[in-house]
């Protein structure tokens, strides 16, 4: 049957969105129910109804260098996606992180009546703090996940709600290391590490290379080590499985699963891990983990240069420390970052303090996220003719 209700905008650019705003919507169909959602999202949106204009993997893209050679085809699709709003002038419109994407687009419509959500705070206190500015004007509401951001807009005088994070209400329940081993069927008492080397193409050709290699390093010093390296459609596996072509990596026990990131987590003694929302994922799953990026050298020099803490994984952010270990670029080597991963398998009296550190900041996160940013944005829903 098809929605009755009010039209909502609604945009998320990568996986990680896609997930928050799946949870979004289905919050906000049990509070308005007949509400209509079209804009552009992944299978889980879709899934709970969001009608997408155009693939998500579309925006999909990081990097100044990657930016600029897609640049043309993505100010198109936002230019599509303005005009298609104006004429059909949404309650709300929802943009679900995606900030270089989102705040240009939430201007435009702002500036001609339309109110505009803003859900997850783009970086503004690791780099770029001049963006508050954009913000202001893009955003009638900002919807924060991390508690200590919501101060920063109140200062700014942008009204702001701190929901907590949707990932930790999500993974409150997932099963514990020995449960998730028994899914996976791997024995209780294996070593185990999950290698998690992105979800964007641009990800797997900077690290897939890196991480094959790592793993070659990890299971010749380990005996009896299981890999797992979970991937998120076949475009990544195919660049993964590459790399182990590449390497003549046939006889490496490694196992490559479609999905099922988080089990391979939760199984893990240790988590290598590509900075982005999987650290986070890894951190609520109370895992030990190795952080590591790799970008283009001219995207790496320009973002390097503009952050502001000497941290980039959102694990030691939250802490404000190195809890874990990050090996970044130059430093992203096979040797370093299998010898990290070692090292923490060897040293379970860490791991237990890490777990420990985590499982606190998963405490703090969960705030039934999904249900606190519908309640933010039903009012928008509830004007005259809506």
């Amino acid at each position: 049957m098809r929605a009755t209700g009010p039209l909502v905008g609604i945009v998320a650019g990568e996986p990680s969105g896609d997930l928050l705003g799946g949870a979004l919507v289905a919050a906000l169909r049990e509070l308005r129910p007949g509400v209509r959602f079209v804009g552009i999202g992944g299978p889980k949106m879709m899934a709970a109804g969001v009608e997408s204009l155009f693939p998500m993997d579309k925006l999909s893209v990081r990097g100044y260098v990657e930016v600029i050679r897609h640049y043309r085809e993505i100010i198109g699709i936002r230019k599509d996606l303005k005009r298609f709003f104006l004429r059909e002038k949404p309650a709300v419109f929802i943009g679900i992180d995606a900030p270089d994407f989102n705040l240009d687009l939430e201007s435009g419509l702002k500036a001609h009546g339309i109110p505009t959500v803003h859900y997850v705070s783009p970086s503004i206190w690791a780099w770029r703090g001049g963006r508050i500015r954009k913000i202001r004007k893009a955003v009638s509401r900002m919807l924060t996940v991390f508690p200590f951001e919501a101060p920063l807009y109140e200062q700014a005088g942008i009204p702001v709600t701190y929901v907590g994070h949707p990932l930790a209400d999500m993974l409150a329940n997932m099963p514990d290391k020995i449960a998730a081993r028994a899914e996976l069927r791997i024995p209780a008492s294996a070593p185990v590490v999950a290698l998690l080397p992105g979800s964007r193409l641009s990800e797997l050709e900077q690290l897939s290379d890196v991480f094959v290699a790592a793993a070659e390093k990890i299971a010749a010093a380990v005996p009896g080590v299981r890999l797992l390296v979970p991937l998120v459609n076949r475009q990544t596996r195919e660049l993964f499985e590459a790399a182990l072509y590449r390497r003549e990596s046939g006889e490496l026990e490694i196992t490559l699963l479609f999905g099922h990131a988080h089990e391979a987590m939760a199984a893990a003694d240790v988590v290598l891990v590509a900075s982005g929302t999987a650290t986070l994922e890894a951190a609520l799953l109370q895992r030990p983990m190795v952080i590591t990026y790799r970008m283009p050298r001219l995207s790496w020099w320009i973002m390097n240069s503009r952050r502001y803490q000497p941290w980039v994984g959102l694990p030691n952010i939250l802490a404000g420390e190195f809890v874990v270990p990050e090996l970044l670029q130059d430093a992203a080597t096979p040797e370093a970052l299998s010898a990290a991963v070692i090292e923490l398998l060897n040293d379970s009296d860490r791991r237990t303090a890490i777990e420990q550190r985590f499982g606190e900041m998963a405490v703090v996160l969960r705030q039934n996220a999904a249900q606190r940013a519908a309640e933010a944005i039903l009012p928008y829903l509830s004007g005259p003719g809506r």
